[in-house]
C-alpha cells in the first residue's frame, strides 16, 4: 500500500483560475483566491486506508478525514457542501467523486496521486457544452515532502 503521509510543499500549479471561472466564482474572488493559495502546504496522516488531509493556506485552511470506500463530508473548491467517495483508481491513485448536497452545479472530484516522490493533485469538473463534455482541470504537484515514519 501507497505511503501518502507526510508534510508536501507545492512546487508548481496549472489553471487554478480557469477552474474558478468555470465554477462561476467572480473575477475578484479569483485573484484573492489565486493569491492565498499560491503556497499551499499539505499535511497528510494515513493509517492504512484512513486518511486526513489538511490544506492550510494564508486565508483559509480545510480539513477532511475519511476512509477509502465510504462516502464523507466535504466542500468544493469553491466552497460548496457536497458528499464524497473516495477510492483507490490505481495502485498509487486516489480518486474521489463529489456530489453536490444542495442545487445544481458541474460534476466535480479530484485525484491525489504518488509519483515517485511528488504527490499530485487534479481537481476536474464537467461541463457539458454544446452536448459535448468537456473538462477543466487544475493540477497540482507537490514534492519537497518530509515524510511520517510508519509506527
Amino acid at each position: 500500500m501507497p505511503n501518502f503521509a507526510g508534510s508536501w510543499k507545492m512546487k508548481s500549479s496549472e489553471n487554478f483560475e480557469d477552474l474558478l471561472k468555470a465554477l462561476g466564482v467572480n473575477a475578484m474572488l479569483r485573484k484573492v483566491a489565486c493569491a492565498a493559495a499560491s503556497k499551499p502546504s499539505v499535511e497528510i496522516r494515513q493509517n492504512c486506508e484512513q486518511f486526513y488531509i489538511k490544506t492550510s493556506t494564508t486565508v483559509r485552511t480545510t480539513e477532511i478525514n475519511f476512509q477509502i470506500g465510504q462516502e464523507f463530508n466535504e466542500e468544493t473548491v469553491d466552497g460548496r457542501k457536497c458528499k464524497s467517495l473516495a477510492t483507490w483508481e490505481t495502485e498509487n491513485k486516489i480518486a474521489c467523486k463529489q456530489t453536490l448536497l444542495d442545487g445544481n452545479g458541474p460534476k466535480t472530484y479530484w485525484t491525489r496521486e504518488l509519483r515517485g516522490e511528488e504527490l499530485i493533485l487534479v481537481r476536474n469538473l464537467r461541463l457539458l457544452l454544446f452536448k459535448n463534455l468537456a473538462f477543466d482541470a487544475q493540477y497540482i504537484k507537490y514534492g519537497e515532502c518530509q515524510k511520517y515514519l510508519k509506527k
